[in-house]
């Protein structure tokens, strides 16, 4: 069984930086690219950014751009998800998640990790 672990996730201010990890854990893992979403309370679960793991292909959803960073570390089989500029509309449970292809859809993630709180406040 295949887990993905987040952490990283906690309380800031408006403003201030936060660095999300997520790594697997158990049988042998393979994906084509992660991602990260997110959830905010009563919405729905969405996009954030993806990359390709072999070649750093990167997207970005629009209300991120220029914000956050998503990354890999294949020595460390980690991803990671700087955010800067942090704002309270970013709040959310943030879940990473693997998928076989480069995509922003959802239903094409097919492992999810638990989800961590961020919680920015104004």
């Amino acid at each position: 069984q295949v887990q993905l672990v987040e952490s990283g996730g906690g309380l800031v201010q408006a403003g201030d930086s936060l660095r999300l990890s997520c790594a697997p854990s158990g049988r042998a893992f393979r994906a084509y690219a992660m991602g990260w979403f997110r959830q905010a309370p009563g919405k729905e679960r969405d996009f954030v950014a993806t990359i390709a793991w072999g070649t750093g292909i990167t997207s970005y959803d629009d209300s991120v751009k220029g914000r956050f960073t998503i990354s890999r570390d294949t020595a460390k089989n980690t991803m990671y998800l700087q955010m800067n500029s942090l704002r309270p509309e970013d709040t959310a449970v943030y879940y990473c998640a693997s998928s076989m292809t480069l995509t922003k859809r959802r239903s094409e993630f097919d492992y999810w990790g638990q989800g961590t709180q961020v919680t920015v406040s104004s």
